[in-house]
C-alpha cells in the first residue's frame, strides 16, 4: 500500500506515490502540479495523457523524450501532417507506446489544435480550472476526476478530440497544474 507521504534519502517529504524512482521524483519536485501554459506545451500534455490510458504514468515519462522526438516536438501542425507512412513509422517504434488508436487520435488531436487560433488550446483548456479548493490531507482525498474534468473531457469530445475521457483530463489538470494535490506535508504543498 502506497503511504500519503514518503522520506527519501534527501529528508524531503514527498508525496507517496513518487517512490524511490530518482525520474519520478525529479518529475514531482519539477512538473507536477506546477502550472504549464502554452498551445504545444499543453498538446504535449494532452497527447500523454492520452498515450498513458490504461498505462502508467512512469512508462509513459520513462519514454517521453522518445515521444518528442517521433512526434516533432509535439508541434501541432507537423504533427498534424503526418501521414500513413509516418504511422507506420510510429508503430515501428519501439521505444514510445505503439497504439494505432492513439497515435490516431494524437493526428487528429493535432490538426484540432492547429486550426485554433494561437493561444486559444491554453485558453480553452484552463478554462476548466477550478478555483482554490482545501488541499489534500491524504492520497486517499485526491480524486480520480471532477465536475471540472468531467467537463473539459465533454467539452473536448464535442470538439472532436479523442482520448480525453473524464480521468484523463483530471490527471492532465494535476500535471499541468490546474490543480494542485501535492498532499499536505509535501514540500511542494508549502
Amino acid at each position: 500500500m502506497v503511504q500519503d507521504l514518503a522520506v527519501t534519502a534527501d529528508g524531503r517529504a514527498r508525496c507517496g506515490w513518487v517512490g524511490d524512482d530518482d525520474q519520478y521524483r525529479r518529475y514531482h519536485d519539477e512538473e507536477w502540479g506546477t502550472p504549464l501554459h502554452g498551445d504545444r506545451a499543453l498538446f504535449e500534455k494532452l497527447s500523454l495523457e492520452g498515450f498513458q490510458a490504461g498505462l502508467s504514468w512512469i512508462t509513459i515519462l520513462r519514454k517521453r523524450d522518445r515521444f518528442r522526438e517521433a512526434f516533432a516536438g509535439f508541434d501541432p501542425a507537423a504533427v498534424a501532417a503526418f501521414d500513413d507512412a509516418d504511422v507506420a513509422r510510429l508503430l515501428a517504434d519501439a521505444g514510445i507506446v505503439r497504439n494505432r488508436a492513439k497515435i490516431h487520435a494524437t493526428i487528429g488531436n493535432a490538426a484540432i489544435v492547429r486550426d485554433m487560433a494561437p493561444g486559444q488550446f491554453d485558453a480553452l483548456m484552463w478554462s476548466f480550472a477550478p478555483g482554490s479548493r482545501p488541499r489534500p490531507q491524504r492520497l486517499a482525498d485526491v480524486p480520480a476526476n471532477t465536475p471540472a474534468s468531467d467537463a473539459m473531457s465533454a467539452t473536448l469530445r464535442k470538439a472532436g478530440f479523442r482520448f480525453v475521457g473524464s480521468t484523463t483530463m483530471y490527471a492532465l489538470m494535476q500535471s499541468a497544474g490546474m490543480v494542485d494535490d501535492h498532499v499536505a506535508g509535501c514540500w511542494r504543498a508549502e
